[in-house]
């Protein structure tokens, strides 16, 4: 029987992500046998440090990549805002799962009407909900979905923010002692790729797996987003936030605010033209 080895990172969310990767492929061709286990990666184990401070690019990837790379592993599932804009040599993005919503969402402790404290790591958030909470504190958070629900119910902060599809995939819709408050894609821009599951593998070895499992209207939007980002030069944890729907680019940069752009065609060469554009725009 045909084997695919899938490496995924151990963390709720990212189980959940490699287990719909898993079904989605058994789905299209019951005869392969997609074996499934766990990585631990430099993100999973320096809970303490800031990923803002740390930079943030490949923690939560590179050890993923590396077992691709010694051919440990055939595929990677990453949460795709954790991908850096550039891939590393010798491996590709095969594909998108179907995108799931892309919007951010704040969580209140419950009574809560307007924060103090804000629990995020993520400039883009802060950036953004500043003009919303001017004087709110900005307070650290690290953990996964879970932990971070307990945190705000156990009042560490008033407040954090979330991201819709991991909330979705893991089926949580409301959690003890917090209420959720969707934050629509104008006020807070998504981070380039977010809501989007990402299957990595070699270069060349992308034929391995059913092509039908993938959604190219996903692969068109989150490409947009994460070339934008290399432009811009920032990284996954840096403060951009960029999202795609249709033609329609919603655009927010840490110098230049909230911006809206349109991206026609599906010509490579093309886009790659009107990103410069947009990127001369940004920077003048």
């Amino acid at each position: 029987m045909p084997s695919i080895r899938l490496a995924t990172r151990g963390s709720p969310l990212a189980l959940c992500q490699s287990v719909l990767v898993q079904n989605t492929i058994l789905a299209t061709d019951p005869s392969l046998n997609v074996e499934l286990f766990e990585v631990t990666t430099t993100g999973d184990r320096q809970r303490e440090w800031s990923l803002e401070q740390q930079g943030g690019i490949g923690l939560f990837t590179k050890e993923l990549e590396n077992l691709l790379l010694a051919d440990d592993a055939d595929i990677a599932v990453h949460s795709s805002k954790d991908l850096p804009g550039k891939i590393v040599d010798g491996l590709t993005v095969a594909g998108y799962l179907p995108r799931e919503q892309v919007h951010d969402v704040l969580v209140l402790r419950e009574g809560v009407q307007t924060p103090i404290t804000i629990a995020t790591g993520s400039p883009r958030r802060r950036e953004q909900l500043g003009t919303r909470f001017p004087d709110v504190e900005w307070l650290e958070i690290r953990g996964n979905v879970e932990t971070r629900l307990d945190k705000i119910q156990n009042g560490y902060a008033d407040a954090t923010v979330l991201a819709a599809a991991g909330l979705n995939r893991l089926g949580i819709k409301e959690w003890d002692g917090t209420t959720f408050h969707s934050l629509a894609i104008e006020a807070v821009v998504p981070s380039p790729g977010q809501g989007a599951i990402a299957v990595q593998c070699r270069e060349g070895e992308t034929g391995r797996l059913p092509n039908s499992i993938f959604c190219q209207s996903t692969f068109r939007a989150v490409s947009v987003e994460k070339r934008l980002m290399s432009l811009l030069g920032g990284g996954c944890h840096s403060c951009i936030g960029a999202h795609l729907d249709g033609d329609r680019l919603l655009v927010f940069h840490e110098n230049c605010r909230f911006y809206e752009y349109r991206i026609t065609g599906e010509d490579e060469l093309g886009i790659e033209e009107q990103l410069d554009e947009i990127v001369a725009n940004l920077s003048s």
